[in-house]
């Protein structure tokens, strides 16, 4: 269920502190979250987790989880040069390509990153920029439906990452003819999955398919990456997954095939990492009732876009009435021009005031890394809750200068501020 470990006061205090909206996280959950997923798979002595940065790009969390043991996984060039400022280098990074610009390819090399190649056509790309590294990882799409029984839990055919099967063959074969040794297999078949047996289901495909290979192409198989996909419980009648048990369900399916050991394993979890250790802080500022009750929260899709982009459920609550009846049916909005800015659609909540401090939950991961500046709405801070249960901001929030910082009408903003 969504996280109820922060009291209401932990929220009202640093909404004493910090203007609303902003972006809360809680340090110490995050700390706790990487261990026990490192307990999960320590049976597996070259375990690590590349956590996906795209899910909450801030350097202060990134700190926090390579302290903790942690890589991380880079989808893009500003996003290596994030992790480099880090202090990220080497096998610590992960670089998933997928029709990058050519030059990435060659920064990450120069990082001694992995790269992950998302398309047999990249080889050729690789070799240009940079150079094809002694090991190298492959992603890979089995194509069709992904089930787990007869639960149909994602569609591979219709995305667009991945080599197929014959492809990862033909690629690996290349590969080795310039130069690589070894290869790491990858794949992400569901997203936000809460079944269990996702990941070890996904594993034993893996793992068989990558000793497959190995034997095909004469590559040792360096490592298995199971990507990300393992889900957090966004309604409150939802179960989270307990992450020990999953990964005593990959152990088995990895002594069926390796038997002797001798294989990494590696992960990119990113929602599961941080997505319940944070939350939307937002004021209630206007009530509107028409022919249905609207609350006007001061925060907007440009700061959670998941309830308008997928219609995505997050859970809400009024800080000092969690035990009040939930006897009111609001839509909770935010203020662009567009209908489908509503982070709830007639929700029973308690009776909200204007002045109210609303929290949205698990907006731990691609919550603030999702948002954008539609109607000039500006992005929201983010703040830290330290182990010691003091607030660091670390991000401050945007300003009217930022949003015209990239924009050619220096001589008319100029004008307007008195610059």
């Amino acid at each position: 269920m969504p996280n109820f470990r922060l009291e209401d006061q932990v929220f009202l205090s640093a909404a004493s502190q910090f203007p609303t909206p902003f972006h809360l996280y809680d340090e110490a959950g995050i700390r706790q979250r990487a261990r026990a997923l490192q307990n999960a798979f320590a049976w597996c002595g070259d375990f690590k987790e590349y956590f996906a940065v795209k899910a909450l790009p801030n350097p202060a969390i990134l700190r926090i989880l390579r302290e903790e043991g942690c890589g991380v996984d880079c989808s893009s060039e500003t996003e290596l040069m994030l992790a480099e400022a880090v202090g990220f280098s080497g096998d610590e990074i992960m670089f998933s390509a997928n029709a990058m610009p050519p030059e990435e390819f060659g920064h990450a090399r120069r990082l001694g990153a992995y790269v992950n190649l998302d398309d047999i056509s990249h080889i050729e790309v690789l070799e240009r920029h940079g150079g094809v590294p002694e090991t190298v990882c492959c992603r890979y799409n089995p194509g069709g439906s992904f089930s787990i029984g007869t639960e149909i839990m994602g569609n591979p055919g219709e995305a667009k990452y991945g080599f197929t099967r014959a492809q990862l063959t033909e690629g690996l074969k290349r590969l080795k003819a310039l130069g690589a040794k070894r290869f790491g297999l990858h794949a992400f078949l569901s997203s936000n999955n809460t079944d269990q047996q996702y990941y070890p289901v996904l594993a034993d495909i893996l793992f068989r398919t990558g000793a497959e290979l190995a034997a095909e192409t004469g590559l040792s198989l360096a490592f298995v990456n199971l990507s990300g996909g393992v889900g957090i419980p966004y309604r409150p009648d939802q179960p989270a997954v307990d992450i020990g048990a999953i990964g005593e369900g990959v152990r088995k399916a990895y002594t069926q095939v390796f038997p002797e050991g001798g294989v990494a394993v590696k992960t990119e979890l990113g929602r599961w990492m941080t997505g319940p250790e944070g939350w939307l802080v937002t004021h209630a500022v206007h009530h509107k009732d028409t022919y249905r009750q609207y609350i006007g929260l001061d925060a907007c899709a440009a700061n959670l876009m998941r309830p308008a982009m997928y219609g995505a459920y997050h859970h809400i609550t009024v800080c000092g009435k969690r035990d009040w009846p939930e006897d009111h049916c609001y839509d909770v909005t935010g203020s662009l021009c567009e209908n489908n800015d509503k982070f709830a659609i007639q929700r029973m909540l308690p009776r909200i005031d204007e002045g109210d401090v609303v929290v949205i939950h698990d907006t731990g991961a691609h919550g603030f890394s999702m948002g954008y500046n539609y109607n000039g709405r500006l992005r929201s801070a983010e703040v830290l809750r330290c182990e010691n249960g003091s607030f660091r901001l670390i991000r401050r929030a945007e300003t009217p200068d930022d949003y015209f910082a990239t924009l050619d009408v220096d001589s008319c903003y100029a004008a307007l501020t008195g610059g």
